[in-house]
């Protein structure tokens, strides 16, 4: 990491500094239409003398919503009086894939999730990714990284964390999940962890938190309300702003193994046959796949690999070959 040259990413915050500040995270960007132009991501600190801090992102996939909604309106309205430590937000991290409503950037195609640790001499995508890596994530004690299910997956509305090998780390990541309190709290697994953010934290040792509350494309008042009262939640469970946390009921879910996920196989038309938060049994048939190139074909079938409940579901109606149908979680 040390001979890597220096972020190209200049901040107009400072983080030392006492009180609220709202800036920019500024890349130059070279392009058609503006020779000397810049990629101006927003960024909020707020800071009230030495204690913990708090990296609270959303927007890593641009077409995600209840992240920037929560954070936009917390940068506002956070009153650095109640903050023991330091608050750094930024509402949309991939900010070129934030503003196109896109998962990945419109700019080089980057995923910002699997991109890390980055480079400062590479892609836009791969330098703002960098930056995280060496600049801020080095400064946080708790990473909380808002996600939903985007315009091709929908989700119940989850709290989680991953299971580590460092026990110590995974129980401190599951109890600001609990903190945080929403409907259902998952204790994850990943289809491929490389190149992730979540990745680039725990491998740092940091506390690192996430979510998946909804999708579609769009957001929801209540997945908006969870988002809201839960990062508040998780803020006053690490100290970092007073108060109380707000405690309501969640449910426990795990995802024991790659058998919750189903992947179509085929092209064609999904008809979703079981309803998000409902109860499958092992062999349940989870949706069925029509083909469209012809009449007189039967649906293939995609069938629950175990029992449990389902957690996640393709949103668009069509489905292509290798897109995940499904995702089955079991309650703990």
């Amino acid at each position: 990491m040390s001979s890597l040259r220096p972020s190209p990413i200049a901040p107009t915050v400072d983080f030392d500094r006492d009180g609220v500040q709202h800036g920019f995270l500024r890349l130059p960007y070279s392009r058609d239409d503006s020779a000397w132009g810049s990629v101006m991501m927003p960024i909020c600190v707020i800071r009230n003398g030495k204690g913990p801090a708090a990296l609270l992102t959303g927007g890593n996939h641009g077409d995600e919503y209840e992240g920037p909604l929560a954070l936009y309106d917390l940068a506002r309205t956070l009153d650095p009086k109640q903050v023991s430590g330091t608050v750094i937000i930024v509402p949309a991290m991939n900010y070129p894939a934030f503003r196109a409503g896109t998962r990945t950037s419109p700019i080089d195609k980057g995923n910002m999730n699997r991109s890390f640790p980055g480079r400062p001499d590479g892609t836009v995508t791969e330098k703002i990714a960098d930056y995280f890596q060496r600049e801020l994530l080095p400064r946080a004690d708790i990473v909380f990284d808002f996600h939903s299910g985007g315009k091709t997956l929908d989700f119940v509305s989850f709290c989680a964390a991953h299971t580590l090998p460092d026990k110590a780390l995974e129980q401190k990541a599951f109890d600001a999940v609990a903190a945080f309190a929403a409907p259902f709290s998952m204790r994850m697994i990943e289809i491929d962890s490389v190149g992730m953010y979540d990745t680039a934290a725990e491998e740092m040792g940091k506390v690192f938190v996430s979510t998946e509350l909804g999708g579609g494309g769009t957001s929801r008042a209540q997945t908006v309300r969870i988002a809201r009262r839960g990062i508040l939640n998780v803020l006053r469970h690490g100290g970092i702003v007073a108060g109380a946390v707000e405690r309501s009921k969640t449910q426990w879910l795990d995802m024991p193994s790659g058998d919750c996920f189903s992947f179509a196989e085929d092209d064609g038309m999904i008809e979703t046959m079981v309803d998000l938060g409902e109860p499958v049994e092992e062999g349940a048939v989870l949706a069925r796949i029509h083909s469209t190139g012809r009449t007189g074909i039967a649906p293939q079938e995609i069938r629950a690999k175990m029992p449990g409940m389902l957690a996640a579901r393709h949103f668009p109606g069509l489905v292509k070959a290798g897109d995940c149908a499904a995702v089955v979680a079991v309650h703990v």
